[in-house]
């Protein structure tokens, strides 16, 4: 047992520390597949809090399976997952031992969060014998390897202006605010807000700056606290020093609504939150008052793919079939008008060469057929022939059978019946726009591009990213990092505002439209559609 790593040596916890080096999780975490995120997002899917408000349809049995099948592909937030239905008996019988191992298992693995998970077991008493000292060593050790959560958690516990252990509580702000820095880096909310209250103040040998800490407060939000949107809906409404002194009931009602919609989802995220609520002294865009507008204009975006044509959609005539329509395999005609019918012998409408135009029986498309017996051109006159739609009571085209020569004759054409055009499954929705986490929109095309260095050409909501050698890629260019709204002529913004050592030039932005509408009266009016078609020109 003194091998298992729950009983490893640590290094005793020290609030006094002289100094702390920002290392990030992302670059010690092992790599995740695409097949093994797809069963990790479907459990997310199963799980996700909005099924739980009216009455629980959570389904943790069903997570734990798909979490377990992921976890076996190397999916460490899988794992992770699968660890706490364990420890809480959540769709499978409690076992606190099974919760414990899969951590372990992940500790091997060298995934930080995993270090601070542990600690949290010693904390709790969870399939361990409860020791603090031995939790806050496990907290020190994954803050050191990079856990977001642990650096939120000890440089919270380190900035006080004084010692107390009693109230678990040490005055260490140097490293505390560095802590805290390193985690507002990985995008952590708990990070960000507890930088932006220990820097909230003017005395500058401590590190207190209001700028830095309205922003770093604001960012919270966009990282999901809503502690950090209940503290600035007070203080917008107070009017105090992090304000400028402004009192803004309009900017305190919306962090007010969107500190409800993250309690109520801790998986929402709101990264192009300057969209609808931008920090003075820019003006406000007119909202419609509906607090699922703010949450919608501001969550994440997912790209959707461009439809492709559907077969028969670039058609005209009696050839045309709406896009995103079809045909059935099998169809049957009208349950009314399935009465006798001129029929051949292969049960379809028969159209003698001889005869005058047959009379359509009931309303679809239509596709002509010569017997097929094996022969090379019969199989090619089949092939070059397409549905086509006649209404009941029409006649028939004539077939052009000439391609045939003197074998025309001998091979009748026979219609076959299609039916009417259905309307084909839409495409499945993107996982985070199934949690109810993100909204999918189109990329407007040709894509549209630019560095970071060079001011916005175009409103709206951006994407950013490093090049995959860059050695922050990892940290920026997953979640939700790269997001940002920006109006025409602004600049982008800093990497380095975030604690993040990434020049502008470096960042490659793509434009995904979504820019609030303008009115002709001047009027900027949150709006949730794109405004523009793929080609970038306004809709109408």
């Amino acid at each position: 047992m003194s091998n298992l790593p729950r009983n490893m040596s640590l290094k005793a916890f020290d609030p006094h520390r002289a100094d702390f080096t920002c290392k990030y999780e992302a670059d010690a975490n092992p790599p995740i597949t695409p097949e093994s995120e797809a069963l990790f997002q479907e459990g997310m899917a199963v799980t996700r809090y909005e099924r739980s408000w009216t009455e629980d349809k959570r389904d943790y049995a069903k997570a734990a399976v798909l979490w377990k099948q992921a976890a076996d592909l190397g999916h460490w937030k899988a794992a992770l997952n699968l660890a706490g239905l364990y420890e809480q008996g959540l769709g499978m019988e409690q076992d606190t031992e099974k919760a414990v191992l899969i951590v372990e298992g992940l500790m091997k693995q060298g995934v930080p969060a995993a270090f601070d998970k542990m600690g949290t077991y010693h904390q709790r008493s969870i399939g361990v014998k409860g020791d603090t000292s031995r939790a806050y060593g496990f907290w020190q050790l994954a803050a050191d390897m990079g856990s977001a959560d642990a650096q939120a958690f000890l440089g919270t516990k380190m900035s006080g202006a004084y010692d107390n252990p009693g109230q678990g509580f040490w005055g260490n702000r140097k490293v505390a605010i560095k802590m805290l820095e390193c985690s507002y880096a990985q995008g952590n909310g708990t990070g960000a807000f507890e930088l932006g209250v220990t820097i909230n103040g003017d005395d500058k040998s401590l590190g207190e700056n209001y700028g830095r800490s309205l922003k770093a407060l604001h960012d919270a939000v966009k990282f999901g606290s809503p502690e950090s949107a209940g503290y600035l809906s007070s203080y917008f409404n107070q009017g105090r020093p992090l304000t400028g002194n402004l009192i803004d009931p309009a900017r305190a009602d919306r962090y007010h609504e969107l500190r409800a919609a993250l309690e109520r989802n801790p998986d929402l995220r709101l990264p192009n939150l300057d969209k609808v609520l931008p920090l003075p002294p820019a003006d406000l865009p007119m909202w419609d008052g509906d607090p699922q507008t703010l949450i919608d204009a501001a969550k994440r975006l997912v790209p959707v793919p461009k439809t492709p044509p559907s077969a028969g959609s670039q058609r005209t005539g009696r050839a045309h079939i709406p896009q995103g329509y079809g045909l059935a395999r099998q169809p049957l005609p009208p349950a009314a008008e399935r009465v006798a019918q001129p029929l051949n012998y292969s049960g379809h409408y028969l159209i003698d060469p001889q005869a005058e135009q047959a009379v359509v029986p009931y309303s679809g498309y239509w596709i002509a057929r010569v017997k097929d017996v094996g022969r090379a051109f019969q199989r090619e006159w089949n092939d070059l022939q397409i549905p086509l739609r006649y209404a009941k009571g029409e006649t028939f085209d004539a077939t052009d059978r000439r391609r045939m020569g003197e074998y025309a004759r001998f091979n009748p054409a026979s219609w076959h019946y299609l039916g009417e055009a259905i309307q084909l499954p839409a495409a499945p929705a993107h996982p985070l726009v199934v949690q109810g986490i993100a909204r999918g929109t189109r990329v407007p095309e040709p894509l549209l591009r630019c560095h970071g260095a060079h001011p916005c050409p175009q409103t709206g909501v951006w994407v950013g990213q490093v090049r995959p050698g860059h050695p922050l890629a990892k940290v920026y260019n997953a979640g939700d990092r790269g997001f940002a709204y920006v109006k025409q002529g602004q600049r982008f913004p800093d990497p380095k505002a975030q604690h993040l050592e990434i020049e502008v030039h470096q960042v490659s932005w793509l434009w995904l439209d979504n820019a609030n509408q303008v009115r002709s009266s001047g009027r900027v009016d949150v709006t949730l559609t794109d405004l523009h078609d793929d080609q970038g020109k306004p809709l109408a």
